[in-house]
């Protein structure tokens, strides 16, 4: 009586469940490897974007500090 208490859920699971879980989860996985959606893709081109703006933005200020106060790298290197 009691190997039947362990022996049915456990056909349960592996007819029904096991199968069914192991569909969903190779998938996913297949979904998701796709690489990026195109929201994440803009997303990075939009803060790529927005790195080159503020690289530019310090080479600027760098620029102005150079002819204002030449010696101001030897300070902060």
């Amino acid at each position: 009586m009691s190997s039947f208490l362990i022996a049915g859920p456990l056909m349960v699971f592996l007819i029904f469940v096991a199968p069914l879980w192991l569909f969903l989860h190779y998938r996913g996985k297949r979904n998701s490897g796709n690489g990026l959606s195109r929201e994440d893709n803009q997303r990075v081109q939009n803060l790529s974007e927005q790195a080159e703006k503020l690289q530019s933005r310090v080479v600027t200020l760098e620029r102005i500090l150079d002819a204002e106060s030449p010696n101001w790298r030897s300070s902060y290197d």
